[in-house]
């Protein structure tokens, strides 16, 4: 793991080495073990390295190709290096390291930017062309790794791991885009290409980026995920495939010259790939959990379980010490707004991991492919209702249930509600967090105006709508595939894991079982209300019924009562006395809101973590001075 940043000279051209060196240091969180710059007439280069392989400096970036032509920088991993350096050897290349960057280089003379889908592992790399003038910026199939971009128009770009280390590029302005404000409001993240920041943007998962010396980048996609049918094969078969799959994803993922640990919820996808590292180990597993004081959010129980079962080395951590500290430090690693609260347990277990191991795996990634999520069921019983009955009968089913608010009703009003909308605008609003009408009167005046006419759907719904003739669960699995896992749970991940250092792997992410996975029948992955059919009988091989059939818990926290207790003053006093949050909202709004959560006329957990985040970034980054829109 490690970060990386560059420009090229022409955006700014008195950019020397300590520039460099600066947009390296803002994330030597990422690679605290060696940094180093290269800089020629054109480009400029930055690294920090977290050392996993090769631990000798000869393992440091950027890295040189033997013949000097070609130049790296490279954050990531690489699983099948082995395979590809011997195949490369026996073509007659030779190596200085046992290093996967060394690996990219030799394979990227051979194959150029072919050479990217022969790669399966997590990365973000910058390659430059010394003899072409050219610089490749790429990104891994699933979007494990982070690439942020500025671009000022020509071949005046800067790029960095964190949008932070952009914000060091002279010229680079803190110019708030008003449309993505209105995304996050929604979203509770900023879904790419776009960033909290005009000019600066994410280059999307599976995508590759060339400049070429005095032209504008082009941008390519080389990948992208096929759902199909797997001809002749039977569910037994499958699940006897899909296993062996994961076994040899987990095997490749726990290569690594440093102590290795996994994360544990208790839930069916943790807890199958401590399965699957506990049959692969020759020692036991170290495993880490993050627990809460309320019984509703806190699986600590059925973590320790699956911890006695595969006889791993567990530790706890409880979430109640310093909450507010806690929470404050978080917009610092993010760099834009970002409201998935699970980001807090994730900063403590990754923390807790890192005190004993410097790389965790992780079951990220299942719920996507295999159909997870609670929502997914919902979904389909809203589809079924809009594909069988009459609109007439719903529009009247969703008037008779009117504004009550007994949970019967509320659940029918939702439904028709849903069922009236076409489906990938119906999706839409599953994936999303405040009305319209309660966006349009939170943002302040100049932003409403900046956003009249803009509609944050085209985001995902465009990925809906890709899968056209598709099942509605291919339509949906697609959809967070290409939208809600890299920019949400992937992000989350990333910048809570390497906040301390830590390298965080995910099997079921490699792209060879999301294929797979695709390729499998809907009704496979779920029916009725039974999510994650193949997985859980390919993993009843493993792990017990009380693990593979408990409901669905989730990583998630008690904002509602936060909000009552322990946040209550430390969040009144952001949200409620920060005057320069005018700027992009309606103070007037943003106290109602607070008031009704308090005196127990709406719960607002959930909107009042997303305005709380969106104040601690401001108060961070903007520094409470006016931005420009």
């Amino acid at each position: 793991m490690c970060g990386i940043a560059g420009f090229f000279r022409s955006l700014c051209p008195e950019g020397d080495a300590r520039l460099l060196r600066r947009m390296g240091e803002v994330i030597s969180h990422r690679g605290p073990d060696a940094s180093g710059e290269f800089l020629d007439d054109e480009v400029g280069l930055s690294h920090r390295r977290l050392s996993i392989l090769d631990l000798s400096p000869l393992g440091n970036q950027p890295m040189h190709s033997l013949d000097g032509r070609y130049v790296i920088v490279f954050n990531g991993e690489i699983y099948n290096f082995l395979e590809l350096r011997g195949e490369l050897e026996r073509e007659g290349v030779h190596f200085r390291t046992r290093t996967d960057t060394e690996v990219i280089l030799a394979l990227y003379a051979r194959e150029g930017v072919a050479s990217l889908k022969r790669l399966n592992g997590m990365f973000a790399l910058a390659l430059w062309d010394r003899e072409a003038k050219t610089l490749l910026l790429a990104r891994d199939r699933i979007g494990k790794k982070p690439l942020y971009y500025y671009h000022a128009g020509g071949d005046r770009i800067a790029f960095a791991s964190e949008i932070k280390s952009l914000l060091e590029v002279p010229g680079v302005e803190r110019r708030v885009e008003p449309t993505a404000v209105a995304d996050y409001l929604k979203y509770l993240y900023i879904p790419a290409p776009k960033t909290i920041y005009r000019q600066l943007y994410k280059l999307p998962p599976a995508h590759y980026l060339e400049l070429r010396a005095g032209e504008e980048p082009r941008i390519s996609e080389y990948w992208d995920v096929e759902f199909g049918s797997a001809p002749g094969l039977d569910q037994e078969e499958a699940e006897e495939e899909l296993l062996e799959l994961l076994q040899k994803a987990t095997a490749c993922r726990m290569i690594a010259d440093v102590p290795l640990g996994a994360f544990l919820s208790g839930g069916v996808d943790s807890s199958a790939v401590v399965a699957l590292m506990a049959r692969a180990a020759r020692e036991p597993v170290k495993t880490c959990s993050i627990g809460f004081d309320d019984k509703r959010h806190d699986e600590t129980p059925y973590a320790r379980e699956v911890a006695r079962l595969f006889n791993t080395e567990h530790k706890e951590y409880r979430v109640s010490a310093d909450l507010a500290g806690t929470v404050a430090l978080l917009p610092r690693f993010f760099d834009e707004p970002f409201a998935d609260s699970s980001a807090l347990p994730t900063y403590h277990v990754s923390r807790l991991a890192r005190q004993s191991v410097t790389v965790a795996l992780a079951g990220d990634g299942g719920d996507e492919s295999f159909a997870g999520y609670e929502k997914y069921a919902i979904e389909l019983k809203e589809d079924l209702a809009r594909r069988t009955l009459p609109r007439a009968l719903l529009s009247l089913v969703g008037k008779a249930a009117g504004t009550a608010q007994h949970p019967l009703l509320r659940k029918a009003r939702s439904l028709t509600r849903s069922a009236l909308l076409e489906p990938a605008e119906a999706y839409y609003r599953t994936n999303t967090f405040v009305e319209d009408d309660l966006l349009a009167e939170l943002l302040s005046e100049p932003f409403r105006r900046a956003c009249a006419g803009y509609d944050p759907a085209e985001l995902t719904t465009r990925y809906f709508r890709r899968m056209q003739g598709a099942d509605h669960v291919t339509a949906m699995l697609y959809t967070d595939l290409k939208s809600y896992l890299p920019g949400d749970i992937l992000v989350k991940v990333d910048r809570m894991s390497m906040a301390h250092s830590l390298e965080v792997r995910a099997p079921f992410l490699d792209y060879r079982i999301v294929e797979f996975a695709a390729r499998l029948p809907s009704r496979w992955k779920i029916s009725g209300g039974e999510k994650k059919i193949i997985l859980r009988k390919a993993f009843g091989r493993l792990l017990p019924d009380s693990v593979l059939n408990r409901p669905k818990q989730g990583f998630t926290v008690p904002l509602d009562a936060w909000f009552k207790n322990e946040l209550r003053g430390f969040a009144e006093s952001r949200l409620l006395e920060d005057p320069t949050l005018s700027q992009y909202l309606s103070l007037d709004v943003v106290r109602r809101v607070w008031e009704e959560h308090q005196q127990g006329r709406a719960l607002h957990g959930t909107l009042l973590w997303s305005l709380l985040m969106l104040a601690l970034w401001h108060q961070q980054y903007q520094g409470g001075a006016a931005c420009s829109n």
